[in-house]
């Protein structure tokens, strides 16, 4: 499965985007899925990450209550809708999931295929 994020874009503090990645084939409720985002100079990091089959969802302190993680099966995409953006969420932000079954920690070693990356830049 190959997967393709789209969404990124320049916008004001206080705005919002919604994310989304689509899958080229298919990604099962028992399967992890996540959004990861890399700032320049900065380690890969977990935004966050949600296994259906289990109700698994965590997000990293620093966007809970303003992300929002959620997937459409029927159309093979996982979304993360971004509110309230903050400077410091500018990143590229990577969709992954795992070849089999959930996750830990949402950290990246534990996902094994990587969309491409979509560039997020909150500016004023």
């Amino acid at each position: 499965v190959q997967l393709q994020a789209s969404g990124g874009g320049l916008v004001q503090p206080g705005g919002s985007l919604r994310l989304s990645c689509t899958a080229s084939g298919f990604i099962s409720d028992a399967q992890a899925v996540g959004w990861f985002r890399q700032a320049p100079g900065k380690e890969r990091e977990g935004v966050s990450c949600m296994t259906s089959s289990d109700g698994r969802i965590s997000y990293a302190d620093s966007v809970k209550g303003r992300f929002t993680i959620s997937r459409d099966n029927a159309a093979k995409t996982v979304y993360l809708q971004m509110n309230n953006l903050k400077p410091e969420d500018t990143a590229v932000y990577y969709c992954a999931t795992v070849r089999r079954g959930t996750y830990y920690y949402c950290k990246t070693y534990e996902f094994g295929v990587w969309g491409q990356g979509t560039l997020v830049t909150v500016s004023s």
